[in-house]
């Protein structure tokens, strides 16, 4: 008997089962998280889950209609740069300030624009992201 084919049937159903609960996948194109991500690493996101200082984040860039991967730096209450961030703002940047376009060149991203947290990379190298 050949079982093969229940695997990928099971493992379709599961990714769309996951889909449909708001977990999609996202490459890195850039440097901008050099050298905890690199560009062709694959990332699993989730919609849903707490913004916390530290978090790894898929956020829509507000100018541009792209997406960027970025560390959360700063949550509402927090004061950066002499400024208190709202109840709606977070600061998103990425790891290496000097390949990044982030919070520090457009400013503070309301809650909305992060469109899921990063939980893990599952190619090239299986992870959590720290």
């Amino acid at each position: 008997m050949r079982r093969w084919p229940w695997v990928v049937a099971v493992a379709l159903a599961g990714w769309g089962a996951a889909r449909a609960a708001g977990v999609f996948r996202v490459e890195v194109a850039g440097q901008s998280m050099a050298p905890v991500l690199r560009p062709g690493d694959w990332l699993v996101v989730t919609r849903r889950g707490r913004v916390r200082r530290g978090s790894v984040v898929v956020v829509a860039h507000p100018d541009r209609p792209l997406d960027l991967v970025k560390r959360v730096r700063g949550i509402p209450g927090d004061r950066v740069d002499g400024r208190v961030l709202g109840a709606d703002e977070y600061l998103v940047v990425g790891d290496n300030d000097a390949a990044s376009s982030d919070g520090r060149g457009f400013g503070p991203v309301p809650r909305r624009a992060i469109e899921g947290l990063v939980r893990a990379r599952y190619w090239p190298a299986p992870g959590p992201v720290r």
